[in-house]
């Protein structure tokens, strides 16, 4: 490993909560309740005096209800810090709190402060999803309130159509979707029966007769799965005799938070705080907006480029499972080794709480990554309306 430069950028912690599915253990627990617990365990593990975080980002999509009016500013006053904190929320949809850590780390790499916090929540049982353009007149259905000029140019569908056109354009069967997300499951629970998660921060909520209970590990993950009855089931959108996408080949609505630190190395080291890894490459990119979930593909292309790797070089890919087509597309195009590709499960298994989802993705590829002896780990995330966010690291620790 090459010597690190004092004003590199480093991450020196990372939490996230355990994922309730939507209307489960967390159902009672505000979204800003959630990230504030997430934002105070990484402060408790990095031991950094919260006096010193120079602004904290917070990824959320549906900024609504008690999601709305800011949440990251919300939240951190909540988990104590000091009111000389500040902190800004924002929307790149799914791709939410992983920007949020590629902000974080370019404020930080311009010494406009010297730690900032990237983070993210979504609590999709207290507010629905994009309530923020639905305004609680009705359920969301798709994009089509959307401008209308935007609409002519490009008739964004919803992104299980979208998914849907994936499994077309890379001919994938209803059979090997539903084969992997059984194989989600599976690694998900193996790792969550070896209680591997060190990044899980457990939370308070309530069982199924509202009594309590301490969630400590993801509630969307099956001990068995019934094919036969994950066979019957209907695709969300299309008639049976088209569609691919069901819910069980799709990810989970789910709650949850979690929380990234990032620092200069100089200041972090004059603390006595130790990194736990580097940045190797931040990419944002857009993609086509009908096929909308397909940028994870030139986002790595990218990411690779910038790093100097290889598919081949990398120990760790966590690609988030928005759907199987999308991870199916990336194994496609890439042929990883497919037992690096996810190999804790993914959010078919373990559940996509939006806004939380991409710090949480960046905590729990840290964890791997350290648990296997890994060094490099690529983290990519597939957008709405056409984006993507992919992420290299260097673990250090």
């Amino acid at each position: 490993m090459s010597k690190i430069h004092s004003d590199e950028v480093v991450i020196l912690e990372a939490v996230r909560t355990a994922f309730g599915r939507r209307g489960g253990a967390l159902r009672e627990t505000r979204p800003d309740t959630m990230l504030a617990a997430a934002l105070k365990a990484l402060i408790s593990r990095s031991d950094l005096p919260s006096n010193r975080v120079g602004d904290v980002l917070a990824g959320c999509v549906s900024q609504a209800g008690e999601q709305g009016g800011n949440i990251a500013r919300q939240a951190l006053l909540v988990a104590g810090f000091p009111e000389t904190v500040p902190g800004v929320s924002m929307n790149r949809m799914c791709g939410s709190s992983q920007y949020a850590i590629h902000a974080a780390a370019q404020a930080v790499g311009m010494q406009d402060m010297d730690f900032a916090i990237a983070c993210g929540v979504e609590s999709m049982s207290r507010v629905p999803m994009f309530l923020d353009l639905t305004l609680g007149q009705h359920d969301f259905t798709g994009f089509d309130n959307l401008h209308p000029d935007l609409l002519k140019r490009f008739d964004i569908p919803h992104q299980v159509e979208s998914a849907e056109l994936i499994a077309e354009h890379w001919s994938l069967t209803r059979t090997e979707l539903d084969d992997y997300a059984v194989e989600s499951h599976k690694r998900a629970k193996a790792v969550r029966d070896a209680g591997l998660h060190s990044e899980i921060v457990p939370l308070q909520g309530v069982d199924k007769e509202g009594n309590p209970l301490t969630l400590d590990y993801d509630e969307g993950i099956r001990d068995t799965i019934d094919r036969a009855r994950m066979d019957a089931m209907a695709p969300v959108f299309r008639p049976a005799d088209t569609g691919k996408i069901t819910a069980a080949n799709a990810s989970q609505m789910s709650d949850g938070a979690a929380a990234v630190l990032v620092g200069r190395y100089g200041p972090a080291s004059e603390l006595g705080l130790k990194a736990k890894a580097k940045f190797l490459a931040r990419v944002v990119v857009g993609s086509d907006p009908m096929m909308q979930l397909t940028g994870v593909i030139p986002a790595t292309h990218q990411a690779l480029a910038k790093a100097g790797l290889s598919i081949k070089d990398l120990d760790w890919i966590e690609v988030n499972e928005a759907f199987a087509s999308v991870a199916l597309c990336f194994e496609r195009e890439f042929k990883p080794d497919t037992t690096i590709l996810n190999p804790w499960g993914g959010a078919i298994a373990h559940g996509h709480p939006l806004g939380g989802t991409g710090a949480g993705l960046m905590a729990k590829m840290l964890s791997g990554l350290r648990h296997v002896d890994g060094e490099l780990g690529l983290q990519v995330m597939c957008i709405g309306h056409g984006m993507a966010t992919a992420t290299i690291v260097q673990r250090l620790d």
